[in-house]
């Protein structure tokens, strides 16, 4: 089965710099290297369920520039629905400057036009999303838009997974219509710390855990061992693949697997779409002892 998969979210262009020390204040060093790549969470999760076959459509905004174009383009090479995007002369197409560290990263987002992916904006694509096997979103656009989705597909019982990513605070009903929250560790401590009613949704979180997989009612699901070149993606890369899982009707803990195996492929390669894998590559890899 290949599920029909919406991603509603964010569209960046990616400013990637390598660097073999960080900047103090006021300081200037020099970088390693750089590249441009598509990113932005939404279009990243997007990428990642198309690679896996699923059947995506996308919703959101870019800016009516050469960064757009190269974006939709993007879309179009993985076989992504773009019915759902729209250009803007209000705002630039979003950028994200990535900072490469010791296989780290650390990231600056430009929102851009994905600020304009209000709920105003998604409810003229209702259609793409009563035709969704899943529904896939992140909190890089307006909380009020995630809100919105969060209720439509609650009473349409259409599942809906949410990556409270960048975290901040979410409402009980946010919580309540959701199928999904998958926080990484220090965006799960922060959502416990300043969202009310957590506790009685403890079924509705999936944990990422970097290298170790994913946590799940206190279960972990391990992940394989491999040699990091680069993490940007890995968390957009297990979003759309549990999105591609789910929506194909996988159980949990066995979609929990096989998108763990799905992230560790993205981490070897550099860039966050550069690595994600096929279904094929996800079904060959197995997860080793440790």
């Amino acid at each position: 089965m290949n599920p029909r998969i919406t991603v509603i979210g964010s569209i960046n262009m990616d400013i990637v710099t390598h660097v073999g020390e960080l900047p103090s204040q006021g300081e200037t060093v020099f970088g390693e290297k750089y590249f441009m790549t598509p990113g932005g969470k939404g279009a990243n999760q997007a990428v990642a369920s198309a690679r896996l076959g699923g059947k995506v459509s996308f919703i959101g905004k870019i800016g009516n520039d050469s960064l757009g174009e190269k974006l939709i383009k993007n879309f179009r090479d993985h076989g992504i629905h773009t019915e759902g995007i729209d250009r803007t002369d209000g705002s630039p197409t979003g950028m994200a400057n990535v900072i490469l560290q010791n296989n780290d990263n650390r990231i600056i987002v430009v929102s851009g036009a994905n600020k304009e992916v209000t709920v105003e904006y998604v409810q003229r694509y209702k259609e793409i999303l009563l035709d969704s096997d899943i529904v896939l979103t992140q909190l890089e656009i307006p909380i009020s838009t995630v809100e919105w989705c969060a209720e439509f597909c609650n009473k349409h019982s259409i599942p809906l997974i949410i990556n409270p990513a960048p975290a901040q605070e979410l409402s009980k009903s946010l919580i309540e219509n959701c199928k999904y929250l998958t926080p990484n560790e220090e965006e799960y401590v922060k959502i416990l710390s300043t969202s009310s009613s957590t506790e009685q949704f403890i079924n509705k979180f999936i944990t990422t855990l970097g290298s170790r997989g994913a946590s799940f009612l206190e279960n972990i699901v391990p992940a394989p061992f491999v040699k990091a070149k680069d993490t940007t993606g890995a968390g957009d890369t297990f979003n759309g693949a549990l999105a591609y899982f789910l929506g194909a009707g996988y159980e949990i803990n066995t979609a929990l697997e096989l998108s763990n195996i799905a992230a560790s492929y993205t981490v070897e390669q550099l860039g966050a779409q550069t690595g994600m894998p096929t279904l094929e590559q996800v079904q060959n890899r197995k997860i080793p002892s440790r």
